[in-house]
């Protein structure tokens, strides 16, 4: 159930992005929802968010900015050595120059650049560009 709370929260960012929305509110939340959504204010992609009443059901406000192109989450999560990153990176994202993968570790959830640079692998979430 988790990973089709994620899916549908970043199908609603997209879809929100595509109608020229400037908010959009997910409900449910989670965890993974919100570190997601850090990394993507991190790298520019969204303006910020808002996590209200987090211990219940809750919801999340977020601000968009226009650069989400598409946002993927993964239904079956598959496990990546830190060493096949870059090679997962250019096979799954549909361009090269631009996106990233977002990958759950032992440190957190981190994009693919982060980590590549701590030498650590673990289990995909998604991409967004």
């Amino acid at each position: 159930m988790g990973r089709r709370i994620l899916n549908d929260a970043l199908r609603s960012i997209v879809n929100a992005e595509k109608r020229g929305k400037a908010t959009v509110e997910l409900k449910p939340i989670s965890n993974v929802i919100s570190s997601f959504l850090k990394i993507m204010k991190d790298r520019g992609y969204i303006k910020d968010y808002q996590v209200y009443d987090p211990h219940r059901v809750g919801r999340i406000t977020v601000e968009l900015q226009g650069r989400v192109k598409d946002c993927k989450a993964l239904t079956y999560r598959q496990d990546i050595k830190a060493r096949d990153i870059e090679n997962y990176r250019l096979r799954m994202l549909p361009t090269h120059q631009w996106g990233y993968v977002v990958v759950t570790t032992p440190d957190g959830v981190l994009d693919h650049e982060e980590a590549i640079k701590k030498n650590v692998g673990g289990q995909v979430l998604g991409y967004f560009l």
